[in-house]
């Protein structure tokens, strides 16, 4: 008896013209607008059961894709803006046959690209860039607009974040993304984003090491956490000044020609630090910004500051814990975080703002007050 045969995978059929970079199949082709969708997927990122951090694409602005959309219903529109694709090995290339025209530079070569159109499995790409351009197309009332694509082959997630970053970095895409993103992508960076990789990864650290103490504190784009208190943002932001500040306590252990970065040493100290934070203002953590000013973007920034003086003049083997401890308790009474009214500032807890001059003013304050009472002993 005669097995039937296995019926062909469908697929989506496109000319296309194909070349190579960093050993990779590159793509170049025109799809209808409608059948972006049909493809490629969207991965939105999110964090998955385990706390792993998955997909790389921020979520959909429905009032950019209107836009999008009603400018494209508008009639006969130029839209040349391609999407970027990462696709799949399982779509196959054709070399079209004949001789190549007189002058061709050989950088390609033309042929056709199939595409595997999905019955109930997953997708046969990802869309890196373009994902409110091609929600907008998918809606507009001209189903065969012809979009162009670039495409590369990869089914790897760390190569999709990579090209993400790359191409977003200098568009108003939130910052806040990218820096979450940058910890999971293992790829050399252009210098403003390196700088931000590390203070990124201690921030991923603390937040999801059960030994820090903002341990499920931190907002993030990637979850929805109603225990949140305390903007992702604005601890990169502290621990990239004191990495980068001459004076800051974890610029010891930054890279150097010599070594790598000490992540660990930076991940140690800041956990003992603001462990001591916890210690001394148990009123005051883990409450909202708007109960407790030390959660606030204001309060983190100047404590942070307060943090590269007190940790700064530990001598080696000296107990960081009991020394930030020591430090913070000697201050703590002239501390108003929840309720009161800071006397030599003449402000009230909760008019401390998160703009500079008021986290000058703040971070000085805790400066002499710290100037004061550093070799004093605690009651």
């Amino acid at each position: 008896m005669t097995r039937p045969r296995k019926a062909a995978e469908p697929t989506l059929a496109v000319r296309a013209v194909r070349t190579e970079q960093a050993d990779k199949a590159v793509y170049a082709f025109f799809v209808a607008g409608a059948d972006l969708l049909k493809i490629a997927e969207i991965s939105r990122v999110h964090r998955d059961s385990e706390g792993g951090l998955q997909g790389f694409q921020r979520k959909g602005i429905l009032s950019h894709v209107q836009a999008i959309t009603d400018f494209l219903d508008q009639g006969p529109v130029l839209f040349p803006n391609a999407i970027i694709l990462a696709i799949s090995p399982r779509a196959r290339f054709t070399q079209a046959r004949g001789e190549r025209p007189s002058g061709d530079v050989r950088s390609c070569e033309a042929g056709t690209l199939r595409i595997p159109l999905p019955i109930n499995g997953p997708k046969a790409a990802w869309i890196v860039d373009g994902q409110q351009r091609s929600l907008a197309l998918s809606q507009a009332q001209n189903k065969t607009f012809p979009v162009p694509v670039i495409a590369f082959v990869s089914e790897e997630l760390s190569v999709h974040r990579e090209q993400f970053i790359l191409v977003n970095k200098a568009r108003p895409l939130d910052p806040r993304l990218i820096n979450e993103l940058l910890p999971e992508v293992d790829t050399t960076f252009p210098r403003d984003l390196s700088s931000r990789k590390i203070p990124s990864e201690l921030v991923n650290l603390l937040q999801t090491s059960a030994e820090s103490p903002f341990f499920g504190l931190i907002k993030r784009l990637s979850e929805d956490s109603a225990t949140a208190v305390v903007t992702d943002s604005a601890l990169i932001k502290a621990i990239r000044n004191s990495i980068n500040s001459a004076l800051g306590c974890l610029a010891p252990y930054k890279a150097t020609a010599e070594s790598p970065a000490d992540i660990d040493a930076m991940y140690r100290t800041l956990v003992a630090y603001w462990s001591a934070v916890r210690t001394v203002f148990p009123e005051a953590w883990g409450r909202p910004a708007t109960e407790s000013r030390l959660m606030h973007s204001a309060g983190i920034e100047a404590m942070s500051l307060l943090m590269d003086r007190i940790m700064s003049r530990a001598a080696p083997g000296t107990d960081l814990l009991l020394h930030a401890t020591q430090s913070l308790s000697r201050i703590a009474p002239y501390c108003r975080w929840t309720t009161g009214r800071w006397t030599e500032l003449q402000r009230d807890w909760n008019d401390i703002q998160n703009v500079g001059r008021d986290i000058k003013m703040l971070s000085g304050h805790l400066a002499r007050l710290d100037h004061m009472h550093a070799f004093a002993k605690v009651a």
